[in-house]
């Protein structure tokens, strides 16, 4: 799932970030309060991780801005600022959550679950398809009653392709929820991690979940490739499934 941390403090901005990104997460960094307002208004992320004390604009100016902008994205604000009415102030105007510094790097990732599963969008504590689950809290998979063992980066593929099955997605969009904005290298690296879930998630069971749709992009089947589908390796059909 795609972040976004505002959080001026250079060092503290990287190290949530690796935090973040070893489990899964997809993570872009803004500095300033009005950095974080423009990207957090421009694109789609799932959570935002938002520090209060900010150039710029501060971290309630961002947080009121961005609801009376109808963005509903979960916040979590991250901050040094300790005080109960500190905390009345940002819940009061439009966070989801409060957590202050010094804080634990595990208590952060378990909070930042816990608002994607109770968001508006109704996200569900395992993600299916078919015989095909996902549990993201606890970074597990299975096919059927087999647990299938995945990197971090293959279970973010996963749990992308699930939460949007049945639909056709681009490189581009894969890229940009999974890896992140900065990231320069080449596009094909998509190609390798469908791959790597297919050998691991299809091919063994005799599946074809992921589906290649010809100068479109990937779709995941909403059945879960059930057996006797298509293959998912070579077909042009491009017409889009309903979003579940």
């Amino acid at each position: 799932m795609r972040i976004l941390v505002v959080e001026d403090e250079r060092r503290l901005a990287a190290g949530i970030r690796a935090g973040l990104e070893a489990e899964g997460f997809a993570v872009d960094v803004a500095r300033t309060g009005t950095d974080g307002l423009w990207l957090a208004t421009e694109t789609p992320y799932d959570a935002i991780v938002l520090d209060l004390m900010l150039p710029g604009l501060n971290g309630y100016q961002v947080c009121a801005r961005l609801r009376s902008r109808g963005v509903w994205t979960p916040i979590l604000v991250l901050t040094a600022k300790d005080g109960e009415w500190d905390e009345v102030e940002a819940l009061d105007t439009g966070a989801d959550d409060y957590l202050t510094k010094p804080f634990s790097h595990h208590v952060l990732v378990a909070r930042l679950r816990a608002l994607l599963r109770r968001d508006l969008r109704e996200r569900p504590v395992v993600l299916t398809a078919g015989d095909l689950r996902a549990d993201p809290g606890a970074r597990r998979a299975w096919r059927g009653d087999q647990e299938v063992e995945l990197t971090a980066r293959e279970f973010s593929v996963l749990e992308f392709l699930l939460r949007r099955r049945g639909e056709v997605l681009s490189k581009t969009e894969i890229l940009r929820h999974v890896w992140d904005e900065a990231f320069d290298g080449d596009p094909n690296i998509v190609e390798v991690y469908v791959g790597h879930l297919r050998t691991k998630l299809d091919r063994p069971f005799g599946r074809a979940a992921i589906e290649t749709i010809r100068g479109a992009g990937y779709r995941l089947a909403a059945d879960g490739g059930a057996p006797g589908g298509r293959s998912g390796s070579g077909s042009s059909r491009g017409s889009v499934g309903a979003r579940p």
